[in-house]
């Protein structure tokens, strides 16, 4: 993903944040992308794992800030 599409996807996710109900879903989704793009450079491996496992927990905005997580991880 090169610096236009990501910065494009950046403001979709705060344009989707201000207009719908799953922030939590864009949230997470936007960690993601950021992950996806800087890679290693943004957060540490144990933010990374923690956020990963955020997708599997019972309490169902906890989980879409995870699924939002890995969905922006896929994005690039």
């Amino acid at each position: 993903m090169n610096e236009s599409i990501f910065k494009a996807k950046m403001l979709h996710t705060q344009l989707m944040m201000d207009m719908r109900d799953r922030a939590d879903y864009w949230l997470g989704f936007r960690r993601g992308l950021r992950r996806a793009f800087y890679g290693e450079a943004f957060g540490t491996d144990e933010d990374h794992q923690l956020w990963l496992s955020l997708a599997a927990r019972d309490d169902r905005e906890i989980a879409e800030r995870g699924i939002g997580y890995l969905d922006g991880l896929g994005a690039s």
